[in-house]
């Protein structure tokens, strides 16, 4: 059966839930693997919009040892720490006020059986990502919904990012108190620019399931390139006390260490290309000792004004870090600390050129741009691109971010993002199998969000795989 567009009439109320689920709101339990954190949340979106978070922890896997992600240990972390984040996870289900076991599910409690309110389905991270990493998770999702007879849904991870502050949205209507929340924010449709260490691209997100890619990196993601920047540039003593492999957010405190990282506006001292620059020129450095030998080439600085549109290219940054410094190994602090911040400040501005390269054309008339993905808790990132839509006449559009810990990968995106589908309309088989590669853009060879044979348009209340 050929699936409805989201964008059809079908799709423009939540599809009604019957008896105890429908009093108490729409309840999922949500797990993300794709890459090196095991995620896992309980989210419940009420009838007046709004939401609650009852459960939301992750675990990353310990890569120290190999400065980046080693797939194996990986998979391992994954396996080792998915069960336990479940079981903890079932302490926080709703506590049932009904005396009948069929929407419940019995859940031991500081020695006691306590009946909680069964999930209305599973969902997890489908893809894209490590096929190994995404297989942990999905087989463990299926095993919930067949043991507890509820459906399945396997979830897009980047289509969650997109939709990550419409999640915000719900969040803060609950904590507002909000009797109606009539509508979730941002509204339909936004420009998303996704970074993180894993993807880069700029999308039109017309609707939930339409998400048209207006650039893409061709090489690096940019945060996958910041973090090899850091490794080349961070000293030794920083490097071995991250907790992590992400070592951008260390190369952002190590760049500007009296920065507060509380304000958007943190002093950084950076000027704007001038009104409808492209950005992609080399600027020279402020070196008044002229002590400093060195640059970092722009991404298609040679290519024209608008050059390459479509594409991100982050590849040459890392290599001209790496040659820096490799050419000065007893490089002081202060040149360091340069050579950080150009780092990202040509990444920074190479993603500036092509959003306002895009509101200039296919996303004329757009009012709204989400930064979601791992590095928009960068703040030297949010400061460059409101000097950037300031200095190009967008002075009115909206930035938003999410709040950190929701521009990591999590299982609470993949929460709301099941919560939209499910509203929608989609279900997904149990046969279902890990993707590696999905797309999100519905004109791509294998159809974006909605390409895979898996997916079921029904009810929700006869549900069968």
């Amino acid at each position: 059966m050929r699936l409805p567009s989201c964008t059809t009439r079908a799709f423009s109320q939540p599809i009604p839930l019957r008896g105890c689920a429908q009093r108490r709101g729409l309840l999922t339990l949500a797990i993300e693997t794709s890459c090196d954190d095991t995620g896992v949340a309980l989210l419940e979106k009420h009838q007046n919009g709004s939401a609650t978070l009852h459960f939301h922890e992750r675990i990353t896997a310990d890569n120290r040892a190999y400065r980046g992600v080693y797939p194996i240990s990986t998979a391992n972390s994954h396996q080792k720490n998915l069960a336990t984040l479940v079981k903890k996870a079932l302490q926080s289900l709703p506590i049932a006020k009904v005396s009948s076991s069929k929407n419940g599910l019995i859940v031991k409690s500081d020695g006691k059986d306590e009946l909680r309110h069964k999930p209305n389905f599973v969902a997890a991270t489908r893809g894209p990502g490590m096929r190994a990493s995404l297989t942990t998770g999905l087989d463990t999702a299926k095993g919930l919904s067949v043991a507890w007879q509820i459906p399945f849904l396997g979830i897009h991870h980047m289509q969650a990012h997109a939709l990550t502050p419409r999640l915000v949205s719900a969040l803060d209507a609950f904590e507002a108190g909000a009797e109606i929340q009539k509508e979730t924010h941002p509204r339909f449709p936004y420009l998303s620019l996704l970074v993180s260490g894993g993807n880069t691209m700029l999308v039109h997100s017309n609707d939930l399931c339409n998400h048209k890619v207006i650039a893409q990196t061709a090489d690096l993601a940019v945060g996958d390139a910041i973090d090899k920047c850091a490794r080349d540039i961070l000293p030794e003593k920083i490097i071995e006390s991250s907790p992590d492999v992400s070592y951008g957010p260390s190369l952002e405190r190590y760049a500007f260490p009296e920065s507060s990282f509380e304000s958007i506006d943190n002093g950084y001292a950076y000027t704007i290309p001038g009104q409808g620059s492209s950005f992609d020129t080399n600027s020279p450095l402020e070196n008044s000792d002229n002590l400093i030998t060195w640059s970092l080439p722009t991404p298609y600085s040679k290519k024209g004004k608008d050059g390459n549109p479509d594409i991100f290219s982050f590849s040459g940054i890392g290599s001209a870090v790496k040659r820096v410094a490799a050419a000065n190994p007893d490089m002081k602090d202060a040149e360091r600390q340069l050579l950080a911040r150009e780092a990202m400040r040509v990444a920074f501005e190479h993603l500036a050129s092509r959003v306002v390269i895009a509101l200039k054309g296919p996303a004329e008339g757009i009012d709204t741009l989400v930064v979601a993905g791992g590095v928009a808790s960068n703040q030297y990132l949010k400061y460059i691109l409101r000097k950037a839509l300031d200095a190009n006449g967008y002075g009115d559009m909206k930035l938003i971010f999410p709040p950190p810990k929701f521009c990591t990968d999590n299982a609470a995106m993949i929460a709301w993002t099941g919560i939209e589908m499910w509203e929608a309309g989609y279900r997904t088989q149990l046969s279902a199998m890990a993707l590696k590669d999905w797309s999100l853009d519905p004109s791509s060879n294998d159809g974006g969000i909605l390409g895979p044979p898996e997916w079921i348009y029904g009810d929700g209340v006869s549900f069968q795989n």
